[in-house]
């Protein structure tokens, strides 16, 4: 498109009437030179978990994809179907997902409300909302303990919830733009991305204390852990890498090279690891035991959340604009279904 100087001299008051026939005749000209961009009310997937019991898989909609406003709702695909089989309703912007198997309960991240909203997966209703902190990101869940933790983006903090009461009972200060977070149930041990500060805090679960502070490449965003060998995988942004951490030194013991890595997930069957790069419209598969790249599989568009099932050896992975999950054969690497969530 031409770039068009407009420039106005103005050598002596104008009058209301000129004013407004001068605007307006400027809205018409920006009008024809700049495209229109018609936006759809069917939010872009943007985190999904997993019911490893019920093999239900849940996508947060409440990504930003040009053109698509935020549904504020949460996806339930079937995934012996493949098919989508409810939608819920929750806060505003829906960021993160976490599922506790044990009670069949789901709780969703609700940036714009400042909320957690927990969902029954028997009934797929929301039974209450929490408040938490400012911004909240992402969501973890303790199995063990049934204690949710909750990072607030907004208020540098994470926020502990009782599953059992819905009640927040702690609030831990972190670092700064809290994003991703992960519990290794085996050592009861916290981690949270704070993407502004270019840290990984480490949390004592059992006095929801800050025990130490583990420097990475720049903007952290999602992590994954192995609780087998107590190794946490950090996707940097910026960095374009995955920082490996080992659990019980807290030392980066490796970096590997990716694309635009954003969300990660892990295989314990076969210790596979899958990266989400947005730049490329990809997946990234990652031997974790050598942390060498052994694949990259094409999806759609500007992939965010992966998840998968190890029974059945089949990884989703979110795509914003297009509203789709793809759905990937992690035998042959090969996307084997595309569902489409609207």
């Amino acid at each position: 498109m031409k770039n068009f100087n407009i420039s106005f001299k103005i050598h002596r008051t104008i009058p209301v009437a000129s004013t407004i026939v001068v605007l307006a005749v400027t809205s018409m000209i920006l009008g024809a030179l700049l495209p229109s961009v018609t936006a759809t009310t069917a939010g872009s997937p943007y985190d999904i978990a997993v019911n490893l019991k019920t093999n239900m898989i849940y996508v947060t909609n409440g990504g930003s994809a040009i053109g698509k406003i935020p549904a504020n709702t949460v996806s339930v695909i079937n995934g012996a179907t493949n098919t989508v089989t409810a939608t819920i309703a929750v806060g505003i912007l829906p960021k993160g997902i976490d599922v506790n198997s044990k009670t069949n309960t789901i709780y969703v991240a609700n940036n714009g409300s400042n909320t957690v909203s927990v969902i029954d997966g028997a009934t797929n209703i929301v039974t209450t909302t929490i408040p938490v902190g400012l911004a909240p990101y992402g969501v973890a869940v303790d199995q063990k303990t049934n204690a949710i933790y909750v990072t607030n983006a907004g208020a540098n903090s994470v926020s502990v919830i009782d599953g059992r009461k819905n009640t927040v009972t702690d609030t831990i200060g972190v670092g700064l733009a809290p994003k991703g977070i992960a519990v290794n149930q085996k050592t009861d041990t916290i981690y949270v991305a704070n993407s502004a500060s270019n840290t990984i805090s480490v949390i004592d679960g059992k006095r929801n204390t800050v025990t130490t502070a583990i420097t990475v490449q720049p903007l952290p965003k999602h992590m994954v852990i192995n609780p087998n060998t107590n190794t946490i995988y950090v996707t940097n942004r910026i960095g374009n890498t995955v920082s490996v951490i080992n659990g019980a030194t807290n030392t980066v013991t490796a970096t590997i090279a990716v694309g635009s890595p954003y969300f990660i997930a892990l295989n314990l069957s076969t210790n596979r690891l899958y990266v989400t790069d947005t730049g490329s419209n990809t997946v990234t598969v990652i031997d974790s035991g050598t942390n060498t790249v052994t694949a990259i599989i094409t999806v759609g568009q500007n992939p965010t959340g992966v998840a998968l099932i190890p029974s059945t050896n089949k990884i989703y992975v979110g795509n914003g604009p297009a509203n789709t999950v793809s759905v990937i054969n992690g035998i042959t690497n090969i996307v084997t279904a595309t569902i489409a969530l609207s």
